[in-house]
């Protein structure tokens, strides 16, 4: 990392109050789910409009979360990060690297605990295209090779 952007990295101690939806921010990351290469840190994805972080602004999309109510977040999967997020109670104070937003990766996750299915679809519809394709062409395959031995006549 060079001088520049690490310079511009801080690290802030908030605490927010939940609200009737939750924190009000999703998050990504984990040992499991990783969001920057070779980083298994856990990142705010989105900031939801009206909600507890939206209302208090400081947190931002693509901070960093270090720690929650004391509690660190190093080498964590991310249903370990969510369950934590979902226990910490209504006064819930957060240790965050903040700095440059670093949106790269999916959003695929919520800080309340709820699963949003974007990505999971995403990679199935991904995974069934790239199998239909496979299959049409072993389809095709099989009947060039059947047209081709037929066409010689038997043996």
């Amino acid at each position: 990392m060079n001088g520049s952007a690490h310079n511009a990295l801080s690290v802030v101690e908030m605490t927010l109050k939940r609200g009737p939806a939750g924190l009000g921010f999703n998050i990504v990351g984990g040992v499991d789910q990783q969001y920057i290469m070779n980083d298994s840190g856990i990142y705010v994805a989105k900031i939801k409009d009206d909600g507890a972080a939206a209302l208090d602004g400081r947190l931002q999309e693509g901070d960093k979360i270090l720690a929650i109510n004391g509690q660190n977040l190093d080498n964590l999967s991310h249903s370990a990060a969510v369950e934590l997020f979902r226990s910490a109670g209504e006064d819930v104070h957060l240790r965050v690297q903040q700095g440059p937003n670093l949106q790269n990766g999916p959003t695929s996750s919520r800080a309340d605990g709820e699963s949003s299915s974007a990505f999971g679809t995403w990679t199935m519809c991904t995974v069934v295209a790239l199998a239909v394709i496979t299959a049409a062409g072993f389809i095709a395959y099989k009947r060039l090779q059947f047209h081709a031995r037929a066409s010689r006549g038997p043996f």
